[in-house]
């Protein structure tokens, strides 16, 4: 039974998030301030947060950011306007989804279903994967560049060995959208374009790796 940490403090919306996700078998957690969201992270080691972006004492960016600075959980972003997430892609948190309230608690569901088949699927992966200066381990959730390792998400690593199989290859949003986990209902392909926004900006100087071809998709260009 996975555990999944609800980080919400408005507590009639965390005890509709509570029982949906109960009913579908898996064990929750909930705190209603940063600073107990990350107790319990330590404690309990949930397999996903569910995380507000607004809450007291320690807002979602500072949680974020400490549990990144840990682990590569995955983290499904709750945020009260949709202009937000820009903000969120900007600033780089590593976020695995994003949530934009109101939203319908069988959404959430899931989205948290399909970001745990996706990290799944990213260490169920076999194989070492080389392209260029980049090497991708999906088993061991590593990836390196240079040999510098990089801090990276699940959903990432499942990207980056897709690209990172056939170098060269155009890859469409939608078949990198459907490798990632699936067309889930309220999952469009802008969550392709954030994970490769935020890969790029790991890459630093090597963020042309991710070339991407108008009107197509992207690619692991080998120059």
């Amino acid at each position: 039974m996975s555990t999944i940490l609800i980080v919400e403090d408005e507590a009639r919306l965390a005890d509709i998030l509570d029982g949906y996700l109960r009913r579908e078998g898996f064990h929750t957690e909930r705190a209603a301030t940063g600073r107990r969201a990350l107790e319990l992270w330590r404690a309990a080691r949930p397999a996903l947060i569910l995380l507000d972006l607004m809450l007291p004492e320690l807002d979602g960016l500072e949680v974020a950011r400490r549990v990144r600075a840990e682990s590569n959980v995955p983290i499904i972003m709750l945020t009260a306007r949709d202009e937000e997430i820009d903000r969120l892609l900007g600033l780089g948190i590593g976020a695995d989804d994003y949530v934009v309230k109101p939203y319908s608690p069988r959404e959430v569901v899931a989205r948290v279903k399909a970001v745990l088949r996706r990290a799944s699927a990213a260490t169920d992966m076999s194989g070492t994967l080389h392209a260029g200066p980049l090497t991708v381990d999906p088993a061991a959730f590593r990836v390196t560049l240079h040999g510098t390792d990089l801090d990276v998400t699940a959903a990432e690593v499942r990207l980056l060995a897709l690209l990172a199989r056939e170098a060269g290859v155009v890859r469409s949003r939608a078949e990198l959208l459907a490798a990632l986990g699936g067309l889930e209902r309220g999952t469009d392909e802008r969550t392709v374009d954030a994970h490769v926004k935020n890969l790029r900006r790991k890459f630093g100087a090597d963020a042309g790796l991710l070339d991407t071809v108008r009107g197509v998709g992207y690619r692991l260009w080998l120059a």
